[in-house]
């Protein structure tokens, strides 16, 4: 009798192709049903056996979002390979260090990072898209995996040291799959559209969900905030993942350019928190129909961990009350056992003002990092919880609100201040199109506030005028000692903005 254990993410696809044989399951590039992406996918593994790919290799990809990304997943899950999604906005000596520590082995590139993956070292490059285009269907047997297989291989940035290569399981994706599925109520009649970057968990958890239920994936092959509206319309969209700063760029075009987002019913969005003013005008644009869901999570969890999902009693609230329950982070989602722990390792109060860490444990929780039992081990609880080093309160139904990330905190003449209460004030004055709120040092107060800001084009506030606006509805410890204007906010390789980098370029 078969093991209990036995995993394979293949079978998500496998399941559609025959329960919704017909539906759409690839819009942009081929229209496919549920059925041709699995005949895709068979020839896709045949191309990987044939580049001497056997279970348990690693293999890398460096690409912009379109279709063949899908179709990789699922043929690297089907023969026990552990697919490398490696960002395109990491330098090459960053690159590198990911392939040194991956040692992959294959690397296929699409054909617009051809030229940049032949520059990463000695491994042969294969293009993406001739994986299911020249090979025949595989010959072989679907590999024999479990949920402890490792199916997924995401490095950190480096920007803080040497990456480190969180490894998700078949049991992680899978878990994580069914839980989306449940909280988000989705269904057959989805399409998805791939916005944020595919070789991100921000949008990649997509790939397995949406298929799971047999539903359709689109594509934007880099973000821009004219071209998602256009395929919103042209793909009939249903559903998306935006960070706050995609979200900030598309609501300040409302007006400029037409859109046509009808179809939406949902606009998740999450990478950092958000503020309320920003969900406001998110709401206004995509109209009434279309509700918009907080997210958070990590990759280390496949990744949400928490939704600010509305129940029945809240819809009912008036809408400035929805608007703040919208932009928390949210309540654990469904398998997520969350705890929020003080420096004296006890649960904090339920009274939404004790600050502590966010720690969490479940099945779609990392069993740990590529070949770094260190790292490993730092990062979990004796009890076996994950360390998140997010800061948060937590109020008596249970819903988390992020304050900072505990290395953002600033400690400014012996008060504390998070970052995210002055951004979300910065965030309320109409000029303001974007902002980051970081320490200096300070050889008076030991830290002094600063903001970084984008202000929308042709606005002429000032830094005296923003620090007064902040200083209307702060005390004045929270308010930015300095205000810088800039054209762009620095960013890390997942599109979050770099507090590091502002910190060191204003040092």
């Amino acid at each position: 009798m078969p093991s209990a254990s036995i995993c394979n993410l293949h079978g998500l696809l496998t399941r559609a192709a025959r329960i919704h044989a017909d539906r759409p399951a690839i819009r942009g590039g081929p229209t496919w049903d549920q059925r041709a992406l699995l005949d895709a996918v068979e020839r896709c593994a045949g191309g990987l056996r044939a580049l001497g790919a056997r279970t348990g290799d690693r293999i890398a990809v460096l690409a912009d979002n379109r279709f063949e990304l899908v179709v990789l997943h699922f043929a690297a899950a089907r023969d026990g390979l552990v697919l490398v999604p490696c960002n395109v906005r990491l330098a090459a000596a960053e690159l590198r260090q990911v392939l040194e520590r991956a040692t992959p082995r294959a690397l296929l590139a699409d054909r617009a990072w051809l030229e940049s993956a032949a520059g990463l070292g000695d491994l042969a490059v294969t293009p993406l898209e001739t994986l299911h285009e020249t090979a025949g269907p595989a010959a072989h047997a679907p590999a024999a995996t479990t949920a402890d297989t490792p199916a997924l291989l995401y490095f950190t940035s480096g920007t803080t040291g040497r990456p480190k290569g969180v490894v998700l399981t078949h049991g992680n994706v899978h878990a994580h799959a069914l839980l989306a599925i449940a909280e988000l109520r989705l269904r057959e009649t989805d399409t998805w559209l791939h916005v944020a970057p595919m070789f991100h968990l921000a949008d990649a958890w997509a790939i397995w969900t949406i298929t799971a239920v047999g539903g359709c994936h689109a594509f934007v092959p880099r973000f821009d905030a004219a071209a998602v509206f256009d395929a919103i319309a042209t793909s009939r969209a249903t559903i998306t993942n935006l960070v706050p700063t995609m979200l900030g760029r598309m609501v300040a075009l409302d007006g400029e350019v037409a859109r046509d987002t009808a179809s939406m019913r949902l606009i998740l969005s999450g990478g950092a928190p958000i503020a309320p003013e920003t969900v406001r005008r998110v709401v206004e644009v995509f109209g009434p129909g279309c509700d918009y869901v907080q997210t958070y999570g990590m990759t280390e969890t496949s990744p949400y961990l928490t939704m600010s999902l509305l129940d029945e009693r809240q819809r009912t609230a008036p809408f400035d009350e929805r608007l703040r329950i919208a932009a928390r982070t949210g309540r654990p989602v469904l398998g997520v056992e969350l705890r929020v722990v003080g420096a004296d390792a006890v649960e904090v109060p339920a009274d939404d003002a004790s600050v502590g860490e966010i720690q969490v444990r479940g099945p779609s929780v990392t069993p740990g990092y590529w070949n770094d039992p260190d790292a490993t081990a730092a990062a979990f609880t004796p009890d076996g919880f994950l360390r998140t080093g997010d800061l948060a309160t937590v109020d008596a139904s249970g819903s988390v609100r992020i304050v900072d990330r505990a290395k953002d905190v600033i400690l400014t003449g012996g008060e504390t201040v998070y970052s995210t209460e002055v951004e979300n004030r910065l965030y309320e004055h109409p000029d303001v199109v974007e902002a980051a709120v970081h320490a200096l040092p300070d050889a008076d107060l030991g830290e002094r506030v600063c903001a970084a800001v984008v202000l929308r084009p042709g606005a002429a506030t000032t830094a005296d005028a923003l620090r007064a606006f902040c200083r209307a509805a702060l005390a004045g410890y929270k308010t930015p000692k300095q205000i810088r204007f800039l054209a762009e906010l620095p960013r890390t390789g997942s599109g979050k903005i770099s507090k590091r980098a502002l910190r060191d370029g204003a040092g």
